[in-house]
């Protein structure tokens, strides 16, 4: 090697090195998904190719966000990327989504809903390491026993079920039926459900445990448990298509209880049973979409007309709308100097106001937002808060 080789040889390295850290788009190669200009976020979520309406409903309203930030410059001058995987409410395809996005450079995962699929994404972000923020769903598990990587956004369902229950309660009803999946996250509920009872003062007296690919023949032996046992009120943990069903069946038997339901499917078991579902009561993890009572609402309803006129509000796409701008709240309070690890720190000392609901974060309780709000299905079929 001639004099003076080894000293150039070095210097074009460095050369080279400090050129690559300051390269466009290269600053934060560390972790993938963000450069520059760029956020890119993993989102799977049950589509099931646009029957879901919740989900369709959900990803509209992330969307709807998430396009008029970038439209006022993103984040720190990053725009956010949004990629959608459909998961078909499948678990095995949510958890095969959830590493294909990983794997492909998202910064962070996104906004799944259903138990099932959230629950199977959160076991994917453990693993791999990487952040799962805003899960729209209700198991204990997205929170107990604490999960390091997972960010929840809406209240828990054991929060929906004490809110249904103490209204129950404040109208003189006193015992109660809980109709739910046959799984481990059903009985899960169904613990939580005792508990509450118990705090209360309540019978929990029929729990009625079910599967998949009901018959005729079981929502008829359903109705005669109900009948022999004399609930007075009965309250649904997902399966809406089901728990729909059994109301019909149970009101043509002439069954006198209050039926209730947890937010998931909610507008679907209404509008599904028409004048039946009148005087129902549903918990909502989100404020009216249709009134504006409060900010976030008249947020969104703005937003929404602003890209039509006469847009459609729901549920749905209120809760995909206050998510996404959580997540852009916590990747604001992050800050430039943007990595994974910098943005569960930040979140596990953070509270957030989304415009009259407010999250909380600490190390030892990813609680999120606590917000309850009972709702009533009027003459015409409105939600009346």
């Amino acid at each position: 090697m001639q004099k003076g080789s080894w000293a150039d040889w070095s210097r074009r390295i460095l050369c080279s090195l400090a050129a690559a850290i300051g390269a466009p788009g290269l600053v934060h190669a560390a972790d993938p998904g963000v450069s520059d200009s760029e956020i890119v976020i993993g989102n799977t979520i049950t589509l099931e190719s646009g029957k879901n309406a919740y989900g369709v409903a959900a990803h509209g309203g992330m969307k709807l966000y998430f396009d008029a930030l970038n439209a006022a410059g993103g984040v720190g001058g990053r725009k956010i990327v949004l990629r959608t995987l459909d998961d078909e409410n499948k678990t095995a395809t949510a958890e095969a989504n959830a590493r294909k996005l990983v794997q492909d450079g998202v910064f962070v995962l996104f906004g799944p809903i259903e138990g099932g699929p959230s629950t199977a994404v959160m076991k994917a972000a453990a693993e791999l390491k990487v952040p799962l923020f805003g899960p729209m769903a209700g198991p204990p598990t997205l929170r107990r026993p604490i999960q390091q990587m997972v960010f929840p956004v809406r209240a828990e369902h054991r929060d929906e079920f004490h809110a249904l229950m103490n209204w129950g309660k404040s109208t003189g009803l006193k015992s109660v039926a809980f109709f739910h999946a046959d799984s481990e996250g059903g009985r899960a509920h169904l613990e939580n459900v005792k508990l509450i009872a118990k705090e209360l003062g309540l019978d929990v007296v029929l729990p009625l445990p079910v599967k998949s690919d009901l018959t005729d023949a079981d929502f008829d032996k359903m109705v005669k448990a109900i009948e022999a046992a004399k609930p007075d009120m009965i309250f649904n943990h997902g399966s809406p298509g089901p728990y729909q069903k059994l109301v019909v069946k149970a009101k043509a038997a002439g069954l006198r209880i209050a039926f209730m339901g947890v937010n998931s499917g909610s507008s679907q078991i209404a509008s599904g049973l028409g004048p039946l579902a009148q005087g129902m009561v549903f918990s909502q993890v989100v404020p009216s979409p249709w009134e504006r009572k409060r900010e976030i609402a008249r947020e969104y309803q703005d937003a929404a007309r602003k890209v039509k006129a006469d847009a459609e509000f729901s549920y749905g796409a209120l809760e995909g709308y206050m998510t996404a701008k959580a997540l852009a709240m916590a990747l604001k309070a992050a800050g430039r100097d943007l990595s994974r690890a910098n943005l569960v720190k930040v979140l596990e000392s953070s509270n957030f106001d989304l415009g009259g609901v407010k999250l909380r974060y600490a190390p030892s309780e990813h609680e999120g937002s606590r917000f309850v709000d009972l709702s009533m299905v009027a003459r015409d079929g409105r939600f009346i808060h």
